[in-house]
């Protein structure tokens, strides 16, 4: 698990350099019992649930500006999903922002300091107000979201939990969302 998160802390692109050209030379003290680089493959797909119950401890608390939004997790191009062995069974196809990938989709909850309050990890063909119902049971004040989060019954549900959502349109000027808020989600979307 330790070698995935220093995968995304890292300046590499793909994983397979990193592991074979840093991990593989760089880090043999810390590791002294590399497996194969096909091996770590195989591991990889069981490090998704202690991930993510490692965010889960690491949580930070609401403070009343919460943004939400996903990230999609691209697993392979698509012009390689039928040779793809990895994740075999447990990714899809979707679509997001950015056209359709293979994969997973990330949803996370953060607040007005970039601490994440809330992140669930979803198959790609999942509708991206899913998720939300199960992710809101500590949040309260704003909700700042983008248009993939417009629902009425999710409306409903986070005004009778006291939740204000507040969405950006796209042909008018932003009045309440400055351009500082969106950035803080993007960022840690990013990183």
């Amino acid at each position: 698990m330790m070698i995935v998160i220093t995968f995304h802390q890292s300046k590499y692109q793909n994983f397979k350099t990193y592991y074979i050209h840093f991990v593989c030379r760089d880090l043999t003290n810390a590791f002294p019992e590399l497996i194969s680089y096909r091996r770590m493959l195989k591991l990889m797909q069981d490090v998704l649930i202690p991930l993510c119950s490692y965010l889960t401890h690491r949580q930070a608390r609401p403070t009343g500006i919460a943004f939400v939004d996903s990230s999609k997790l691209q697993v392979c191009h698509n012009l390689r999903i039928f040779k793809h062995h990895v994740f075999k069974g447990t990714e899809k196809r979707g679509k997001g922002k950015m056209g359709w990938f293979y994969g997973f989709k990330l949803h996370l909850f953060i607040n007005d300091q970039g601490g994440i309050i809330s992140v669930k990890v979803t198959m790609a063909n999942v509708d991206d107000r899913k998720p939300v119902s199960e992710m809101i049971d500590e949040l309260w004040g704003c909700l700042y979201r983008g248009k993939d989060y417009i629902s009425g019954p999710l409306q409903r549900e986070f005004t009778d939990k006291g939740v204000t959502l507040i969405t950006g349109i796209k042909n008018m000027k932003p009045k309440m969302m400055k351009l500082w808020k969106r950035f803080i989600i993007e960022t840690v979307l990013l990183n």
